[in-house]
């Protein structure tokens, strides 16, 4: 076997086996993975807003309300490389379902706790861990589930739908609608999300097609096929550098919304539930903008200068409350940086999804994602209980600073390795020429194991 895949074959592949439906069938399901995007993350909203305020409720202490962010992150550290495995076995919609079914689990438990008055601390921790393992199962099965739902040829359309209803309802619909819940009372805002978590199950199994995964080889042991997915990822330089960017943004932004809770309704900002619930609403409507804007910055800029304003989003939104007055009076401004950052990360979120699906083969992109979103994501916990440490021990403009200084760090790398010959392949899937090998940086070995030529490509969504 060669050691490396053109990253051509790995597109075209793909073209194959998601094209097995009629139009008919793929726009169907296009529109309920987008309906379910839209539920789910309205519901994922309140359930972040909902819990932090919960655990306010029983303290006012930066490092213990910044646990929930922790556990609800710390999955993706510790379980996501053998869930990667099972994504890769199974059938992807079984796992989603199953996913939901737990989200419903857990809202019944804390409906009960809060009607019965048993909330406690340990509790609320339980049920965000439980929530973070759902969100791991959930996340890497709907990232590799698209090119069997939807026709290559729909794949930008659907990522910029997709999108748009991740960050118009888990921002800029959901912020606020997790505000009112609360206002009106923890059971309502948990019974309320318990219904939704329902009909995004009962979406999921109207979906037609087969989402189960045919190997083109023997499956080996679950730490073989781990292997795989990190060895692609290592080996793919374009790949890893956009994992390791997206490593400290995803910490600015974990940082940010560890302890903005705590910074904006139990600090300095003085804000209400409703206000809270506004504050956060800025940063979905900059999600809402940026795939509107992102179609016509790619040709403007193209695609790496799109995806460059992440960096810049993310930096303004650590760096605005770790400059400005810790008063009232601030929270307009740091509403607007999270608007920025909104924008830019919605528009890294489009480019991304179109840079990995051109070059990730298909039975590979449950173990990929885990692989990817263990690096990118991985700092989470780490950012969450850092940002807690800092504003508790010396104060939160520090805490937010730090933050924004990491962020300045990620300039150089990006523009090195981020070029537009790099990412050319994504416009240009057929060049002539033949071998892509090195189109993805210079080192790219696109191999899983030193066997994956030939295997099918796909198209795997990652989050900023």
């Amino acid at each position: 076997m060669p050691d490396a895949v053109p990253a051509v074959a790995s597109a075209q592949s793909t073209k194959d086996s998601s094209e097995w439906h009629g139009p008919a069938v793929g726009l169907r399901n296009e529109w309920l993975l987008v309906v379910f995007t839209a539920l789910t993350n309205t519901a994922d909203a309140v359930t972040k807003v909902a819990l932090p305020l919960l655990v306010v409720q029983l303290t006012r202490s930066p490092v213990v309300v910044t646990g929930v962010a922790v556990l609800l992150t710390l999955p993706w550290l510790v379980t996501a490389l053998h869930i990667g495995v099972f994504v890769d076995r199974m059938n992807r919609r079984s796992l989603m379902v199953g996913a939901e079914t737990a989200r419903i689990a857990a809202m019944a438990i804390l409906l009960f706790a809060v009607l019965a008055g048993g909330v406690s601390l340990p509790l609320i921790y339980v049920v965000a861990l439980g929530l973070g393992v759902a969100e791991v199962v959930a996340l890497l099965s709907a990232a590799s589930i698209v090119p069997s739902a939807v026709p290559r040829k729909r794949w930008q359309t659907a990522n910029v739908r997709i999108t748009v209803m991740e960050y118009l309802c888990n921002g800029f619909v959901g912020a606020p609608v997790g505000g009112l819940l609360v206002a009106a009372g923890f059971a309502f805002a948990f019974g309320a999300t318990g219904v939704v978590y329902v009909i995004g199950a009962a979406l999921l199994m109207l979906l037609v097609g087969n989402f189960a995964v045919t190997p083109t080889k023997e499956r080996r042991s679950v730490h073989h096929e781990i292997k795989d997915g990190l060895r692609f990822l290592w080996q793919h330089r374009l790949l890893r550098t956009m994992a390791l960017l997206i490593t400290v943004m995803a910490g600015c932004w974990t940082a940010w919304q560890a302890l903005i809770p705590v910074y904006a309704v139990g600090g300095p900002l003085g804000l209400d539930a409703w206000q809270y619930g506004l504050l956060l609403t800025c940063l979905g409507a900059g999600g809402v903008i940026g795939p509107v804007l992102v179609g016509p910055f790619n040709r403007w800029l193209g695609r790496r200068w799109s995806m460059f304003l992440d960096i810049v989003g993310s930096f303004t939104l650590v760096a605005c409350p770790a400059v400005l007055p810790a008063a009232p009076s601030s929270a307009w401004l740091i509403g607007a940086a999270a608007f920025v950052a909104g924008a830019g990360g919605t528009m890294w979120t489009v480019n991304s999804r179109m840079i990995a699906q051109t070059f990730v083969p298909n039975e590979l992109l449950g173990r990929f994602n885990a692989a990817s979103r263990l690096v990118a994501w991985g700092m989470a916990p780490v950012a969450a209980a850092l940002v807690g440490v800092l504003a508790q021990l010396v104060s939160y403009q520090v805490a937010f600073g730090t933050f924004a200084l990491l962020c300045l760090l990620l300039v150089y790398p990006f523009l090195r390795v981020i070029t537009a010959e790099a990412i050319a392949p994504v416009d240009n899937p057929e060049p002539a020429g033949g071998d892509m090998a090195g189109a993805a940086g210079g080192d790219m070995a696109g191999t899983a194991g030193g066997d994956m030529a030939g295997a099918a490509g796909g198209e795997p969504q990652v989050k900023s």
